[in-house]
């Protein structure tokens, strides 16, 4: 056996001890992303480049493989349910993905059916399409689509998002790297004129961590995911203020684990570490980890993403 696979199942095996450690029946991941792979190569191209929104920082991807070798290792570790978060960063764009991440989660039945959208003309129609064929959540990157999350072209398909009840995970926070329209104003506003829409905040909205977690108090139906956030590679240039933490631990039910795999650039064993360090407690654990994206997406403890 390779030195790499011997790693693998390694870490593998620790990730099966931490949740089988907290009796849970394994972890669903909101933020993971898979994409057509020519799309992925080409944002592993920008990474590894250190491009302008990475923060100029060493990036390397930890998981660089085939698309088969990442869902099975996904499935080693014993994620149940995860996302394939993939985003345009121009019109015309989104509807192919759609397509794509479509099949993908035909294929792939413990993936959660996901798709994405920009403003452009036809926003709310391929919207509407991609609800009726099942997807289950939504991803919008106001980083890198350098666009206004309250654009008035995005204001049905937000509508739409908001009376069906799916969960969009937005990066709307500036990290690790500002844009144009980043931050809480931008989304506070899209919040503002329809404020049961499902947004998963992710990586806790960092840098401007106390701002999103505003964002929750106020409004019941927001969500933050954990991606990234307590890792040392992110506490080293966006520390989570430890006097917020205990506004963290009375959101607890509405807390997600996010890690951003592949594209990290630690082991997937780190952020678990991570999370389990801030000494929040077993129930807040078992409640990030897995229960509340089982309550939100309705997933029973036998069943997968499909």
């Amino acid at each position: 056996m390779s030195s790499l696979r011997t790693g693998v199942e390694d870490e593998a095996g620790e990730v099966r001890r931490f949740w089988n450690g907290l009796g849970l029946p394994g972890l669903i991941d909101v933020h993971t992303h898979f994409m057509p792979e020519r799309v992925l190569h080409k944002v592993w191209d920008y990474f590894d480049a250190n491009g302008p929104l990475t923060g100029g920082l060493r990036w390397p991807i930890t998981y660089r493989r085939q698309e088969e070798e990442r869902t099975a290792l996904l499935r080693r570790f014993g994620v149940r349910a995860f996302t394939a978060l993939l985003y345009p960063h121009k019109p015309g764009m989104a509807r192919w993905l759609n397509g794509w991440a479509a099949d993908f989660a035909r294929r792939t039945p413990d993936c959660l059916h996901t798709a994405t959208f920009y403003p452009e003309p036809d926003v709310e129609g391929y919207v509407r399409e991609a609800v009726a064929s099942g997807a289950r959540v939504f991803k919008a990157h106001v980083q890198v689509g350098a666009y206004d999350p309250a654009d008035e072209r995005l204001q049905q398909a937000w509508g739409v998002l908001a009376e069906a009840g799916i969960p969009v995970v937005v990066h709307c926070g500036s990290g690790p790297a500002p844009g144009k329209h980043t931050g809480p104003e931008p989304i506070a506003r899209v919040l503002a004129r329809h404020p049961r829409l499902r947004l998963i905040v992710a990586h806790l909205g960092m840098p401007e961590y106390e701002e999103f977690l505003g964002l929750a108090e106020r409004y019941d139906q927001v969500r933050l995911d954990t991606t990234m956030a307590f890792t040392g590679f992110t506490e080293a240039l966006m520390p989570f203020p430890r006097q917020a933490l205990p506004r963290l631990a009375a959101l607890g039910d509405r807390v997600l684990l996010g890690s951003d795999f592949p594209n990290i650039p630690y082991p997937y064993l780190h952020q678990l570490h991570a999370l389990e360090r801030l000494g929040l407690g077993d129930e807040w654990l078992r409640a990030v980890c897995h229960d509340n994206a089982a309550e939100l997406f309705g997933l029973s403890p036998g069943q997968a993403g499909a």
